[in-house]
């Protein structure tokens, strides 16, 4: 297990990839249509594989991507909260790649303060590891419990984005941070 962050509450690692248990852990909230209402549809099993496999390339090649969130009182997989490099479509402080912090947990645990908890971790790690000078979040407009979090986050939207996912042209916000 390689520990990446540690919260009060949480222990943020990269997915283990012969884990079965991390596989099935991420079934549960990606196969959830109400857990993935921003992507219009739960995962299939071909799209949980390739979701897992992105974030253990994403390690390979940058050293970070979305890690497991596991809830210290009972090592319990809770959701997945982490940095990865999302293309976008139009040029932002002169780049086509952008820093985000994304964010996504089981929905038993909505509304009880483990994403913002996370995703402070995140902002932190980005800024005083990576030494970023920025970092985003890009969030469907309909998305707005993720939205309260990117605010929480210190994090303004600065533009917006149309991305085309599953059929469908999607607005996203393009939150943002600087370092300070």
């Amino acid at each position: 297990m390689k520990k990446i962050l540690e919260t009060e509450r949480l222990i943020l690692r990269e997915l283990e990839e012969n884990n079965n248990d991390d596989y099935i852990a991420l079934c549960s909230i990606l196969k959830d249509k109400e857990t993935m209402y921003a992507y219009e549809h739960g995962f299939s099993d071909e799209e949980v594989i390739q979701w897992f496999n992105n974030q253990i390339n994403r390690y390979k090649k940058y050293g970070f991507g979305l890690w497991a969130c596991i809830l210290k009182e009972n090592n319990e997989f809770i959701g997945q909260c982490g940095l990865t490099m999302q293309k976008i479509d139009k040029k932002i402080h002169n780049s086509y790649e952008l820093l985000e912090i994304g964010y996504l947990f089981n929905k038993k645990y909505w509304h009880k303060g483990f994403a913002i908890e996370a995703a402070l971790a995140c902002k932190n790690y980005a800024f005083n590891i990576l030494n970023a000078d920025r970092v985003y979040s890009i969030i469907r407009d309909n998305n707005i419990s993720s939205q309260k979090i990117a605010i929480r986050n210190g994090m303004k939207i600065i533009d917006t984005v149309i991305k085309h996912y599953y059929n469908m042209d999607m607005p996203h916000y393009i939150f943002c941070i600087e370092k300070q």
